[in-house]
C-alpha cells in the first residue's frame, strides 16, 4: 500500500476501527467486554486517568482491563439495559439498542487491530450485528478499547479500585490530570485514541436534556446516540404531547464536531507571515488567527470572513492545508494559508478578540524556532491572562514552569508547538515545506480564491 504524503496532525490518523455497525448489538459488545485485552480509558470532570508506575517514570494514560474497572461498571447487562437493574431489553426494543440507563457512563471506542494491514472487519456477514456475537466477537483481531466516565461515582469508590488494579496492586500511582497537560505523556497512536474518547465523554456529559420537548435523555448505541426518555416503552406520557423526536428520522441526538478554520496569511512575495495574539492570551504569544464556520458557510467563505471581521484584511489564494481533532471538547481544526497585502493596515480593534497583529520575516520566525522553549508557555509568562486559555492554544508544554534561578535564552515572541496545527502551519512555512498558490513563482494569480 503507497503511503499516504498528507499530513497527519496530533490527535488524528486513528489507530481504531471504530466497528460503528456493531453499536447497536448488545450481545456483541457485551462479548467483547469479557475479552481479556480489552482496555479502558477513564474520565473525572473530562479529565483522564494518568498513570505512574513508580515516582522516577513519567507519567502515561492509564489503559485498565474489564477485571481492574469491573466493580465501577454496575450490574450486567451493560448495555440494552431494561427499566430495572438486571433487566435486558428485547432485542425489537429499537429504542433500547445498546442502552446504558444505569450505571457511569460507557463509550465503545473501536478495535486497535492487532495487523492494521491485514484487517478484516469489515461490515460484512463475518462480522454482521445480526450473527452470533460470541462468534463474531472471537473474529476481532486486537485490542477493544471503551471509555468510562467515573464523574459521578464516589471518590472513595474510585480510589479502593485502582489500588486493587493490577497496576496499584504493583505499587503504580494513578491522577486525573487536565487533557492539555496530559497531551505531553501521549504519542500520537494514543492520543489519537484519547480524543475520540475525550470528544465522545464530553458529549455525553454536556447532553442531559430533549433538545425539542427538554426531557432527560438516554444513552443507546454504546454512548453513540441520545434519545429522548419520552421514548422509553414505559414512559408515562399521559397529558402531554408527543415529543418532535418521536416520529421520523430525527428521533436521536448525535455527536457532534464543531468545525474551526485556522489561517496562516502570508504575502504574495511569501517572505512575510501574518500572526496575531488574542487578548487573552499570554503577552508573548502569537499564533494564527482562527474563527468557527458558521451555518451556510464553506471553509473559504469562512476564512474570508474571519480575516475581515478580525483584522479587516481582504484575503485570496485560500489553500487548504490539513486537519486536526482539537476535543477540548469536540472541535476539528481546519488548517489554511491565505494571501493578504501586508500594506493594506491590519485592524486590531474591530472584535475585541485580537490584542496585536505583526507580519514576520521567514528569518524572524526560524530564528525563534531555534531558541529551546520557544514553543513552551511558562507559569512565568502567563501573568494575568486566562491561563486555561494560553494552555489549549500552546498545547502540552505550556504548564511547565522554569527552574527557580534559571534564566534560558529567550526569544522575542513565543509560537504554538508541532502538536497543535498553528505551529505545523507556521513551521511548515518557515522550513519552505509548502507551495502556496498564488505567491511569487507558483502559477495562480489574484483573482483565485
Amino acid at each position: 500500500m503507497a503511503e499516504s504524503t498528507a499530513p497527519t496532525n496530533f490527535f488524528g490518523g486513528s489507530p481504531l476501527n471504530r466497528l460503528a455497525w456493531l453499536r447497536t448489538s448488545h450481545n456483541f459488545l457485551s462479548a467483547i467486554v469479557i475479552n481479556p485485552c480489552t482496555r479502558w480509558i477513564i474520565f473525572k470532570a473530562g479529565q483522564p486517568l494518568l498513570v505512574s508506575q513508580n515516582a522516577s517514570q513519567n507519567r502515561s494514560l492509564a489503559q485498565l482491563s474489564t477485571s481492574d474497572v469491573r466493580l465501577l461498571l454496575g450490574p450486567e447487562p451493560f448495555f440494552s439495559q431494561g427499566q430495572h437493574d438486571g433487566e435486558v431489553a428485547a432485542d425489537e426494543v429499537k429504542e433500547l439498542q445498546a442502552a446504558r440507563l444505569h450505571g457511569p457512563g460507557i463509550v465503545f471506542l473501536g478495535l486497535h487491530e492487532t495487523d492494521p494491514e491485514a484487517a478484516e472487519a469489515l461490515p460484512s456477514s463475518d462480522f454482521s450485528a445480526k450473527g452470533n456475537a460470541a462468534e463474531v466477537a472471537a473474529k476481532v483481531k486486537g485490542t477493544p478499547y471503551f471509555s468510562l466516565d467515573v464523574s459521578g461515582v464516589e471518590e472513595k469508590q474510585v480510589d479502593e479500585v485502582l489500588q486493587k488494579s493490577e497496576a496499584g496492586k504493583n505499587g503504580a500511582t494513578f491522577a486525573f490530570v487536565d487533557g492539555r497537560q496530559a497531551m505531553s505523556s501521549m504519542d500520537y497512536v494514543v492520543g489519537a485514541i484519547y480524543a475520540e474518547a475525550r470528544a465522545m465523554v464530553d458529549w455525553n456529559a454536556r447532553n442531559k436534556y430533549c433538545s425539542a420537548c427538554g426531557s432527560p435523555v438516554f444513552s443507546l448505541w454504546a454512548g453513540w446516540k441520545l434519545a429522548c426518555t419520552t421514548l422509553l416503552p414505559w414512559a408515562d406520557n399521559s397529558g402531554r404531547s408527543p415529543c418532535p423526536t418521536a416520529v421520523g428520522l430525527h428521533n436521536q441526538s448525535h455527536p457532534r464536531t464543531d468545525p474551526v478554520v485556522i489561517m496562516a496569511v502570508v504575502n504574495e512575495v511569501n517572505d512575510r507571515i501574518l500572526l496575531g495574539r488574542n487578548r487573552k492570551w499570554p503577552g508573548k504569544f502569537y499564533s494564527a488567527l482562527a474563527g468557527f464556520i458558521e451555518p451556510g458557510e464553506s471553509f473559504e467563505d469562512a476564512v474570508k470572513r474571519e480575516l475581515w471581521e478580525e483584522a479587516g484584511l481582504k484575503v485570496w489564494g485560500i489553500q487548504y492545508h490539513s486537519t486536526q481533532p482539537w476535543p477540548f471538547p469536540a472541535n476539528l481544526m481546519i488548517g489554511f494559508y491565505a494571501i493578504a497585502d501586508p500594506s493594506v493596515p491590519t485592524r486590531v480593534d474591530l472584535d475585541n478578540e485580537l490584542e496585536d497583529a505583526r507580519w514576520y520575516t521567514r528569518e524572524e520566525i526560524l530564528a525563534v524556532l531555534a531558541v529551546p522553549g520557544a514553543t513552551t508557555i511558562r507559569s512565568r509568562d502567563l501573568g494575568e491572562a486566562d491561563k486555561s486559555t494560553a494552555e489549549n492554544l500552546a498545547g502540552p508544554q505550556s504548564a511547565s514552569s522554569t527552574v527557580a534561578g534559571s534564566v534560558p535564552d529567550e526569544p522575542p515572541f513565543k509560537l504554538p508547538p508541532l502538536t497543535a496545527i498553528a505551529g505545523v502551519l507556521v513551521h511548515d512555512w518557515a522550513h519552505d515545506k509548502v507551495v502556496i498558490t498564488g505567491t511569487e513563482g507558483s502559477p495562480a494569480l489574484k483573482g483565485s480564491l
